[in-house]
């Protein structure tokens, strides 16, 4: 968080320059004043949003990795091991990025500090909602007592199956991750059709039908304005995109730099052509 804080404030400073000097020297070239702001804002927003997107990848990462853990640990309670030595056999295994946090747990343990603290250590370190509500039952079932190898076996069982329903619900957004796509498309074709057939219409039909420098302005105008529509229209449904096909706003800024970037260099051909 300290490391989001001072990225949040240094970014903000140089954002509020660039606006700074928007404000104080381009403020009467009125095409390039507001594509300057938009793109400052949504400077000072990226970043954030990539960091935060990094956390819940990496959160995505580490309960993809938690089921295959309790597998083994459950395998190695069955065969007779308390639960300290269960993650001392397992510790040695690849469980990608969950490798860390179960090194570290297992070094813990062998230094002396009980197995509720060190477990309970662990899984807050993850910062996972999912794997601390397990990790708060397995606490339970150790301080209390009872079948651990039945109560490891039925926690196993959920986390494989909250993964598997995880995995139908990106198979199922999918489709309407699709959709935004088509959404976006549709909308930057009628934005074209607007600037490429009305706009030229209106501004003859404003200037008595003579081309003159008072149309060029009209029509440079309405381009500038069109362009910033496909600008923001791109980032907020990336975020849109986001928010359905992985569960987050923070997810759908990829999709918005690629609805941006794309809807940018088809805008910018189709006015040149």
């Amino acid at each position: 968080m300290e490391k989001l804080k001072i990225i949040t404030i240094v970014n903000g400073i140089i954002v509020a320059l660039i606006i700074l000097f928007d404000l104080l020297f381009l403020r009467e070239v009125s095409n390039l004043f507001s594509l300057i702001i938009i793109l400052a804002i949504i400077m000072f927003i990226v970043p954030i949003a990539l960091i935060k997107y990094y956390e819940i990848w990496k959160i995505k990462t580490l309960e993809d990795s938690f089921p295959p853990f309790m597998i083994d640990l459950v395998e190695s309670v069955r065969s007779g091991m308390a639960l300290p030595q269960a993650i001392d056999s397992v510790s040695d295994n690849d469980y990608g990025n969950l490798n860390f946090y179960v090194k570290r747990l297992n070094a813990q343990l062998n230094w002396g500090i009980p197995f509720e603290n060190a477990f309970l250590a662990f899984s807050r370190s993850t910062k996972s909602k999912l794997i601390v509500r397990i990790a708060s039952t397995i606490i339970e079932s150790h301080r209390f007592g009872g079948n651990l190898t039945d109560i490891f076996e039925a926690i196993s069982t959920t986390a494989i199956e909250i993964e598997r329903l995880r995995e139908e619900r990106k198979l199922y957004m999918s489709s309407h991750m699709m959709t935004g796509y088509i959404i976006f498309f549709v909308f930057l074709i009628v934005i074209i059709g607007l600037e490429r057939f009305l706009v030229p219409s209106l501004a003859q039909s404003s200037s008595g039908g003579l081309i003159g420098k008072a149309t060029k302005d009209m029509s440079s105008e309405y381009k500038s304005m069109f362009r910033n529509l496909v600008i923001i229209q791109g980032f907020f449904a990336g975020l849109v995109i986001g928010k359905m096909s992985e569960g987050a706003v923070a997810g759908g800024i990829k999709h918005s730099l690629i609805l941006m970037i794309a809807g940018l260099l088809i805008h910018t051909v189709t006015s040149v052509v």
